[in-house]
């Protein structure tokens, strides 16, 4: 509620600097029909271009990578690509040797479903985005009236020409967080087919208990790998997503921690498997014999004496590709005050949450064990 109050004081007194913006998102949008030749291909490439790297969590998360290190002033690609390495972890969760104990196939197949819609769309929003900025840049022209044609808010259209105007890396990554975590809002958050199986079920809300309910970003200091993040909390709350988002943003670039995140994710490409961080506690190779009952393996983040890693497959072992619908017609722009949280925090982020996310571990251990000998 304080979060709350904070930003919708700032309703009476708006910053010089969104002035303008405020302005731009009151005004109507001019139709662009009659495209050129060149404009034509130009969309035609782009859309080609995103369903190719779309093709599940993996290519996904690489595009990000790859668009971040040609163009490192659009910081929200690199947040991308590390929430998106969460996405793909807890993906493959729902197959590893503790998830899988708790909950049927059934239940497994329609979280997975959940995380790989949102993933899905976010990505067929974004990436189109990102790449009519790399023809602007390439063109030395503001090509961003073209953004309509994938569907992509107008919010967005405001937010990239005021961009290619001032080159503010902040204001573009906090508007990006608004508008995904907007744009997924209707499409799966309020939508009745996740609603009736997820975000109302038990299961779900074991989840937030549990492990699904953390943001990791490994690095190493030389010695061993480290872990910053945040947890999640309320979810399916519009407002805490966005402001989850802003933390990580800000957790994410903090001078402390970027150089060595950074440095990790370019030498550990992303497998969906939790061995790419921790091997000494993970395997993509299933250790224990299937037959055997479930035995506690950790203590405070270390495999107990004799104790076999846990199962983290990768990506590509445990779940299919999958041929997602087109997605949901519609604009969720409609009132300019979304932008007061385009405002930033000067408060620093507390990025712990290696002893929370150990004792999460434990506690998955526990249920498993508390559902009784069938469990194995």
């Amino acid at each position: 509620m304080k979060e709350e109050s904070r930003i919708f004081d700032l309703f009476k007194n708006l910053p010089t600097e969104l002035k303008p913006i405020k302005k731009a998102l009151q005004q109507k949008e001019t139709d662009y029909n009659n495209l050129t030749d060149h404009e034509v291909e130009l969309v035609q490439s782009i859309k080609e271009r995103t369903k190719k790297n779309n093709i599940n969590n993996i290519t996904r998360t690489q595009a990000y990578l790859d668009f971040f290190k040609k163009y490192p002033d659009i910081e929200w690609a690199f947040l991308a690509h590390m929430v998106s390495r969460n996405a793909g972890w807890n993906m493959t969760d729902l197959k590893g040797s503790l998830l899988s104990r708790l909950m049927s196939k059934e239940q497994q197949e329609y979280f997975f479903a959940f995380l790989e819609r949102s993933n899905w769309l976010i990505f067929q929003d974004a990436f189109p985005q990102l790449l009519l900025y790399e023809e602007s840049l390439r063109k030395n022209q503001n090509y961003f009236y073209l953004l309509r044609q994938f569907g992509v808010s107008y919010f967005m259209k405001v937010m990239w020409d005021h961009y290619y105007q001032t080159r503010d890396s902040n204001l573009i990554t906090v508007a990006l967080i608004i508008n995904e975590q907007n744009y997924i809002e209707d499409r799966v958050i309020q939508n009745k087919d996740y609603q009736a199986t997820l975000l109302e079920s038990l299961e779900f809300k074991l989840q937030e208990i549990l492990q699904l309910n953390q943001i990791l970003f490994p690095f190493s200091d030389g010695k061993e790998v480290k872990l910053i993040g945040q947890s999640v909390h309320q979810f399916a709350s519009l407002k805490d997503r966005i402001l989850l988002g802003k933390r990580l943003y800000q957790l994410l670039f903090d001078d402390e921690f970027f150089s060595d995140i950074y440095e990790m994710a370019l030498k550990q490409p992303h497998s969906g498997s939790r061995k790419d961080y921790w091997p000494h506690i993970f395997n993509n190779i299933n250790e224990s014999p299937p037959d055997v009952p479930f035995q506690e393996s950790l203590k405070a983040c270390q495999l107990k004496p004799g104790a076999n890693r846990l199962y983290s497959p990768t990506l590509e072992h445990a779940w299919k590709n999958v041929e997602q619908k087109p997605s949901e017609h519609g604009d969720w722009y409609s009132d300019w005050k979304v932008i007061h949280y385009l405002q930033k925090d000067p408060s620093k982020i507390n990025g712990a949450i290696y002893e929370e996310y150990c004792e999460s571990l434990e506690k998955i251990e526990l249920a498993i064990l508390a559902k009784g000998p069938m469990s194995k």
